[in-house]
């Protein structure tokens, strides 16, 4: 409880320098995130003089707006993430790097993931010592994320049933397209099933931030969404 508290305590106050390593710090292993970054540095740079590259620049990404980097242009489902408010937090950076379709489903950062929690946790704690004086920012213990230890392993082996999702999936093809189009709204046909899973129980946790999903998604079982996922992943 003390470390959470301390955690909290270095949210609310604007921080310098100094202190934006302590919470680092608090977060992960800063020397071990930098080396793990190295995988990450040909599409985002870091530091003094960082520029976009075929990503943007991650300088002051904590507490900052999905999507709202004036001078680099995003893909829809960022725009779309900046539009329904959606701000990067620790908890919802952790998730975005874990799978960043999970988050937002049409991102063009085509990268599967760092699987491993720890090696998150360092990654963002390295780039956190480059948000020197962030706005807001809800950062909490890694080890409670309440997305770890709600998604088990066994939730994403369900295996679905098609037809079951076909009877469900009436109400989501009110605005989806079953051909995949993207009217404004983004295609969810044809996702990888744990793709699909895995953003349906996002929504669920509030990590995406769009109201109506969070509130449909509210409503559906784990079986549910295993079987829309199957019925989704095999459309015509």
């Amino acid at each position: 409880m003390r470390r959470l508290a301390y955690i909290l305590s270095l949210a609310l106050a604007p921080l310098g320098a100094a202190q934006a390593e302590e919470a680092a710090e608090a977060l992960g292993d800063i020397e071990r995130g930098e080396r793990l970054y190295r995988a990450c540095v040909a599409c985002h740079q870091v530091g003094e003089g960082a520029k976009h590259d075929t990503g943007p620049s991650l300088n002051d990404l904590f507490g900052r707006r999905a999507g709202s980097m004036e001078d680099f242009t995003y893909s829809k489902g960022l725009a779309r993430a900046n539009s329904d408010g959606m701000d990067w937090t620790f908890e919802r950076l952790d998730v975005y790097i874990q799978n960043p379709k999970s988050l937002v489903s049409d991102t063009n950062m085509d990268f599967r993931g760092v699987k491993k929690a720890q090696d998150r946790h360092d990654i963002l704690a390295y780039l956190r010592t480059f948000s020197a004086s962030p706005q807001d920012i809800p950062e909490s213990q890694p080890t409670a994320l309440a997305y770890d230890v709600e998604l088990t392993a066994e939730t994403l082996a369900l295996v679905g049933d098609p037809e079951y999702g076909a009877y469900l999936a009436s109400e989501c093809l009110t605005c989806h397209q079953p051909d995949g189009a993207d009217d404004g709204i983004p295609g969810i046909a044809h996702w990888y099933e744990e793709d699909f899973v895995i953003a349906m129980h996002a929504y669920k946790q509030k990590l995406r931030p769009h109201p109506v999903m969070q509130m449909m998604a509210g409503h559906l079982s784990d079986e549910e969404i295993a079987a829309l996922a199957s019925y989704f992943a095999e459309i015509e």
